[in-house]
């Protein structure tokens, strides 16, 4: 049995315009010790996966249909005592704005303690040594002094790293990690991405690391999952995806990367713009960006199996028709 199952997963949010459907049918599983990069552009339902997992849709949003499994236990519908007691433990989040994980009017040592104690029947000290260890694991230096600071003392990559300290406290077997590197020089997230590596490899977590950096995934992940308008349109093992992608769309992605063109040549772009999640229409929601849309992609293509990985495409890559 996987660790992780989603199945089905449907998140939405009822707007003043109509239900914005933010995740439609997203389904995937991830065994112990695998990292899965969920990818695709701003606004295709990446990050709101990840809150969905976790439960933390807040109304007006709402978990719409489907199931989470997490370890054999339904997380969809839980109990919030049950959801309280995996969060921080067993699942850790880390968000892209670390001031959704401190609280600024309390002390660093203070919230890393405190997330140790509720959680652990440790002694203080031992929690305070641990929080200590943390913090020097994402290379805060002279992390004794660091504890006794407040959040708005450190730079905002410094805060990061707290952030990511406090998640790392409990060695959770799930860590979801929304782009938690973004705002970090090169230099530390490489040791982030090393850390998050170490943790996989020594204590069997799983990670999705959700990100637009197709750089990152292609030397963290061991599976790729894009999404777009809500949807995955292509799973696999992230060599299998990256080097010869079968969607339409995860191959505009990767022509997009200025490290694939060669010398001066132009930006291959994806043409138009992701369309709204109020208005989309039938079928194959890239068709209007696609080159190889034909009649067949106004009907909704299955995620199917397609080769090596799974794709949501009428033509995939290597069977599709000539670009009109």
């Amino acid at each position: 049995m996987s660790l992780l199952e989603v199945t089905d997963l449907q998140t939405e949010f009822a707007t003043r315009d109509g239900v914005l459907r933010a995740v439609q049918g997203v389904s995937f599983s991830l065994d112990r010790g695998q990292v899965l990069g969920l990818v695709g552009e701003s606004g295709s339902g990446k990050s709101v996966t990840g809150f969905s997992i976790l439960g933390l849709i807040d109304p007006p949003g709402r978990i719409a249909g489907g199931s989470v499994r997490f370890d054999g236990q339904e997380l969809v519908g839980a109990p919030e005592e049950q959801l309280r007691a995996l969060r921080g433990k067993r699942i850790a989040m880390i968000f892209q704005d670390p001031m959704m994980t401190l609280n600024p009017v309390l002390s660093v040592e203070t919230q890393m303690v405190e997330t140790v104690l509720a959680h652990e029947q440790v002694g203080r000290q031992a929690a305070r040594a641990r929080a200590m260890d943390t913090l020097a694991r994402v290379g805060i230096a002279s992390p004794e002094q660091r504890l006794a600071q407040y959040p708005h003392q450190f730079s905002g990559g410094m805060r990061q790293r707290v952030a990511i300290a406090i998640a790392l406290l409990h060695n959770p077997d799930l860590i979801i990690a929304d782009e938690p590197t973004t705002a970090l020089d090169v230099t530390v997230q490489g040791q982030i991405l090393y850390e998050m590596q170490k943790l996989v490899r020594e204590v069997g977590s799983a990670l999705i690391w959700i990100t637009h950096d197709l750089a990152v995934i292609a030397g963290l992940a061991d599976r790729v999952a894009v999404m777009y308008a809500g949807r995955i349109v292509e799973e696999g093992e992230v060599e299998d995806v990256l080097d010869a992608p079968s969607h339409p769309y995860t191959r505009g992605l990767l022509d997009s990367v200025p490290a694939n063109n060669i010398g001066a040549a132009r930006l291959n772009q994806i043409p138009g713009m992701t369309p709204s999640a109020l208005k989309l229409a039938p079928g194959c929601a890239f068709r209007e960006r696609c080159g190889y849309a034909a009649e067949r992609c106004a009907g909704m293509p299955e995620l199917a199996p397609h080769g090596t990985r799974r794709v949501r495409c009428h033509f995939p890559l290597g069977a599709a028709p000539a670009v009109a």
